[in-house]
């Protein structure tokens, strides 16, 4: 089976999904990855676009993925960019990938680029006649998912639950290659802040570990 995961920036694929990839991997499938902004350009100072596209990569080897492709769009300035452009350089990687599976953001998030990530994600993957993607899910994204406004509007609420527990560890170790953007807890996007999600998580479905998902859409 081929996945693919539409991220908005180099460490998102491992906060949203990084046991679901690692899961999959074991299990025969092929997981391509797409990281749409630079994650870096916003910052004033101490900006460094090329070491953090350096992290993606090592991020992906770890991962297992057979098939990474780093677009530049600018950090937190996705408003900046038409949702045309950026379904467009979503449509040329499904067309190339041709994924049963896809993986993105929560339309839900507090950051702008995931929000528009996910609206891009949706506008490209529109069913039609024959279209190779039968779901559609999103991950939550520790400080930006849980920030977001606490109503029935805003939530993410998951409908899709994965056992992660064999692979949580693993997840936690490759999160550790993004070093400047690991916190220290309690801050969310901290090590101990990603086990205590999972932790949650699969005490809502009955795992040690896991990760959720809304589902989208399932044909």
């Amino acid at each position: 089976m081929e996945v693919l995961i539409v991220a908005a920036h180099p460490d998102d694929e491992v906060l949203g999904a990084g046991g679901t990839i690692l899961k999959h991997i074991s299990k025969g499938d092929k997981v391509s990855l797409l990281i749409l902004g630079d994650g870096e350009s916003s910052r004033k100072k101490g900006a460094d676009i090329k070491k953090r596209s350096q992290q993606a990569v090592k991020s992906a080897k770890l991962l297992g993925v057979s098939n990474l492709v780093l677009e530049k769009l600018p950090d937190n300035q996705f408003d900046t960019v038409s949702l045309l452009k950026i379904t467009k350089i979503i449509e040329g990687c499904l067309n190339k990938v041709k994924p049963q599976v896809v993986y993105t953001h929560s339309g839900n998030d507090l950051n702008l680029d995931h929000q528009l990530t996910f609206k891009a994600v949706l506008t490209a993957c529109r069913p039609q006649p024959g279209f190779f993607v039968k779901k559609l899910l999103s991950f939550e994204v520790l400080s930006s998912t849980e920030w977001q406004v606490k109503d029935s509007s805003h939530c993410f609420c998951p409908t899709v639950y994965n056992d992660i527990t064999s692979y949580v560890d693993k997840k936690v170790e490759i999160l550790d290659v993004y070093k400047d953007e690991v916190k220290t807890f309690p801050h969310p996007r901290s090590k101990e802040g990603v086990r205590v999600l999972a932790k949650y998580r699969g005490m809502e479905s009955g795992y040690e570990f896991a990760e959720a998902f809304q589902l989208i859409r399932e044909v």
